[in-house]
């Protein structure tokens, strides 16, 4: 059988920060022995003053010994070893080389040699942190630092530098060496002079607070209260007894000279947000060694957080949980759930329910689970109690919903029919989703209807009843959509979308067509590997037709199979690409509203924008204003939390901008807006997809691989530009204007790109048709 691709299809980067454009920051120091007890001061400091803020620490070293390096990685979780050219700095031309001061002076400008981070933050090892470091992870261009104290504006003090992608070069690593080799740099501390003779002044300044030297308190004067790193600079360090006349001073490095039990509970103390890795990191330990339940529950539901949840389950189930703790029966419960450990979780949420602060979760939990195993009856009842509990609780309402709803009438026979394996969206979700199941069955016909399709709910629990019906089928569909994703909807059966046990998916005995699928992970996320993995590779092998919506999808797919099933895995684009071609009847609309859509997703918002979220709302405030003299701008909200954005513009900017509920809209309604604006700036994968169908231009906001799997497989890779663009309103206002200059061409070639992923489609529905009959 044929696997046809686009003829001129440019091989997948699959890189997720690559097509994302997120950035990727580091902080990094240079260590050794005799600074080591001031080095692990700074991480103790780091982690108490910044709870929510975990990135990648570089350590620079040139002879550490191992116990050094353990005691690093016990006290963060990022850690990155990375030894120094010690030779490199030999030809420099001023200087005792024997001098262990000048000799560490150079080693800190190994970190322009650092290639792999997009921003990189030095610290002295000499430094403490004590206050919020938001302003310099959010810096985006230039090489920032605080000027020197005793030397003005001029120069800069290297103690923390925020370094970016354009200084983390080979061309600007040159000119330092040059300038070392050269000796023509001041004699002070030797990387601050080289640097200060390269840059000349040329820096991006920072408040004295973010390098406040101790020399500042000589009398011993108290630290301001808003002073945020805290630099030693001198000979005498506290760790080495200090010195005379910045008592106070000292009394605030001491603050975080800790042993590691004294600094997981303060830690676990934090108040505000704890960043997962770190709560992970510093509370594992801490419930090993004292077995402390609240520990354990937020460690926990850390773990869950980030899909981790067999780890999850593993530190509740370390502790004894009294009966009357209502909130860590309740979270070993979503974690048993998610392991599809269902009988054990139900007793767990049911010591939950006695909680009144905790009832209304622990039964809409508990109705999920009656639902996944299909007991509408009794999924019913626990979300009628958890609103009765609780008259607001949203997912109470959700499940009181979808477990009393009806389901269709099914009018064809057997025979006739396909399976459909599917997420079929409940009123007021996704748009995307909810448009998605149609547009799959489109792909095989005309009818959609229940005649022709037995639908199977990818969430509910696929067990002996349900394989008896789609073996009663002529076939099995499974797509489309990014059903590879880790987290909607967790199950231990298959950990993807589909609760699947292997030996239930190995019974099925007819052919199996996955239609349209995509690889969902975000940049940042990963899957429970050997799982999902194992029905992974069974669920290619059973396939007739393996088809993914995008070669990065496929990349990412063949990468976790044996190469002998490769071949199998093909290309099949979403079929809301091609809706023109698959609604019978289309007419492309004769008129077009002078409108903009946009739409930005909010879903795993720290995935999607790390630390540039005020950056990406201030530029989208910008390119609103002018796209506003383009036409009229929208905001279309495939679910209720995209509304966001434009109470986020209203709040933050000043910026009205009406929203249309996209949640509310049927199938055909979704088509009709997409198809009669003139472009839709998304962000959510169909928000691109679904209009570039109806043959409407679009440009997308990428936060996620997928917008930029598509782009690249229809050969307009300029039709997508990154939430972390460093100028993000300027290129959307100028492609806006570009593709509205001349809107008949711009429609042509969505046209002409949608062709071609027709012919894709054709040539496989070819196949289909051999595979499943008729």
């Amino acid at each position: 059988m044929t696997t046809p691709t686009l003829s001129a299809a440019p091989g997948p980067v699959t890189d997720a920060s690559a097509l994302t454009g997120k950035r990727k920051i580091a902080f990094a120091s240079f260590v050794d022995e005799n600074y080591l007890p001031g080095f692990l001061a700074l991480l103790r400091s780091l982690a108490l003053s910044n709870p929510g803020v975990c990135e990648d620490f570089v350590v620079l070293y040139d002879d550490l010994r191992p116990g050094s390096i353990a005691q690093i990685r016990a006290l963060h979780p990022r850690i990155v070893m990375k030894r120094v050219d010690a030779d490199r700095y030999d030809s420099y031309k001023k200087g005792d080389q024997d001098n262990y001061l000048v000799r560490k002076a150079y080693f800190i400008l190994d970190v322009f040699r650092i290639r792999e981070y997009d921003t990189v933050i030095t610290l002295d090892t000499d430094m403490v942190v004590l206050g919020d470091l938001t302003e310099l992870l959010q810096l985006r261009e230039g090489l920032a630092a605080v000027p020197q104290f005793f030397y003005g504006q001029h120069k800069l003090n290297s103690g923390l530098l925020v370094i970016q992608r354009e200084y983390l070069s080979d061309a600007f690593c040159a000119k330092l060496d040059q300038c070392g080799r050269s000796g023509d740099y001041e004699l002070d501390k030797h990387d601050q002079g080289i640097l200060n003779s390269v840059l000349d002044g040329d820096f991006v300044r920072l408040d004295a607070r973010y390098n406040f030297v101790k020399r500042r308190l000589s009398g011993d004067l108290p630290v301001p209260e808003d002073t945020a790193i805290l630099h030693f600079t001198g000979r005498h360090k506290p760790w080495q007894g200090g010195e005379a006349g910045y008592a106070q001073a000292e009394e605030r490095w001491r603050e975080f000279e800790l042993t590691d039990a004294e600094f997981q509970a303060a830690y676990l103390e934090s108040q505000g947000g704890l960043h997962h890795d770190l709560l992970v990191h510093y509370g594992t330990p801490h419930v090993a060694r004292t077995g402390d339940v609240e520990v354990a529950r937020k460690v926990a539901a850390a773990h869950i957080a980030s899909g981790d949840y067999q780890d999850a389950v593993d530190v509740l189930e370390s502790v004894r949980i009294p009966l009357d703790e209502a909130w860590p029966h309740e979270v070993l419960g979503h974690a048993l759930m998610s392991v599809s450990r269902y009988d054990e979780a139900k007793a767990q949420l049911l010591l939950a329910t006695a909680a009144p602060n905790r009832a209304a979760t622990a039964y809409a939990r508990l109705a999920q689970i009656s639902w996944v195993n299909g007991d509408n009856a009794q999924a019913l009842q626990h979300a009628t109690a958890g609103i009765s509990v609780d008259p607001t609780h949203r997912p109470s309402r959700l499940w009181v919903q979808r477990a009393a709803a009806v389901p269709a009438q099914e009018l064809g026979a057997a025979e006739d029919q396909l399976a459909h394996v599917a997420f079929y969206m409940d009123r007021q979700g996704n748009a995307g989703d909810k448009l998605l199941p149609e547009s799959v069955r489109l792909g095989f016909g005309k009818d959609t209807t229940s005649r022709r399709w037995h639908s199977v709910h990818a969430h509910r629990l696929f067990d002996q009843a349900a394989l008896e019906r789609v073996n009663a089928r002529r076939g099995l569909v499974i797509g489309g959509g990014g059903l590879f994703i880790p987290d909607t909807m967790p199950n231990g059966n298959s950990a993807w979308q589909w609760n699947v046990p292997d030996e239930l998916l190995e019974r099925i005995d007819v052919p199996i067509a996955v239609y349209a699928v995509g690889f969902n992970a975000f940049d940042g996320q990963s899957y429970r590997a050997n799982r999902f993995r194992e029905s992974l590779q069974l669920l290619v092998e059973k396939s007739s037709f393996f088809g993914l919506r995008n070669h990065g999808s496929i990349e990412k797919v063949r990468a976790m199979v044996p190469a002998r099933l490769h071949d199998k895995i093909r290309f099949q684009p979403c079929p809301t690409t091609v809706t023109r071609q698959l609604v019978e009847g289309w007419r492309d609309p004769s008129f077009r509203e002078d409108t903009i859509l946009i739409n930005a997703a909010y879903d795993r918002a720290g995935l999607r924008f790390g630390h540039d979220y005020d950056y990406f709302l201030a530029q989208m405030a910008k390119a609103v204003r002018d796209l506003g003299e383009l036409a009229e701008v929208r905001c279309a909200a495939h679910s209720l939390d995209d509304e966001k954005i434009a109470f986020d513009l209203r709040r933050e900017h000043g910026i009205s901008m009406p929203v249309i509920p996209m949640y509310d809209f049927e199938n055909d309604e979704i088509r009709d807006l997409y198809a009669r604006t003139k472009l839709v700036i998304g962000m959510r994968g169909h928000a691109g997809m679904i209009p570039f169908g109806c043959g409407t231009p679009i440009i997308s906001l990428i936060s996620h691989p997928k917008m930029a799997y598509f782009l690249r497989d229809i050969e307009r890779p300029e039709w997508g530009v990154s939430v972390h663009d460093r100028h993000l309103a300027a290129r959307l206002v100028e492609r806006s204007k570009d593709l509205l200059a001349d809107h008949a061409k711009t429609v042509a070639d969505v046209h002409g790109r949608q062709q071609e992923l027709w012919k894709i489609t054709e040539a496989n529905a070819a196949d289909l048709r051999v595979i499943l009959g008729g």
